[in-house]
């Protein structure tokens, strides 16, 4: 499974509950925070969380998990079996 970022930022409980779905179905992400870097702040401002993908698809809140499972398989399904996940 490819690796995702999440966009939040501190003392948001939408974020908070993002990051708790990706945690609970144990998917491999890292958390991007918005308001450090004035480009993020200015691309993400108040729709955060964001969740994306290395192919530079975006998955905004709201979401649940079958809609995060979705978003994640599809971007497994467009790597061919066999090769490296670079």
């Amino acid at each position: 499974m490819q690796q995702l970022t999440l966009y939040r930022r501190d003392a948001c409980l939408l974020c908070a509950l993002a990051e708790a779905l990706l945690r609970d179905e144990d998917m491999p992400y890292v958390t991007r925070d918005v308001e450090s870097d004035s480009d993020l702040e200015a691309r993400y401002g108040v729709r955060i969380p964001v969740v994306a993908r290395a192919d530079g698809a975006e998955l905004g809140w709201p979401f649940d998990v079958v809609a995060l499972r979705a978003f994640a398989a599809a971007a497994d399904a467009g790597r061919p079996r066999g090769h490296p996940t670079g």
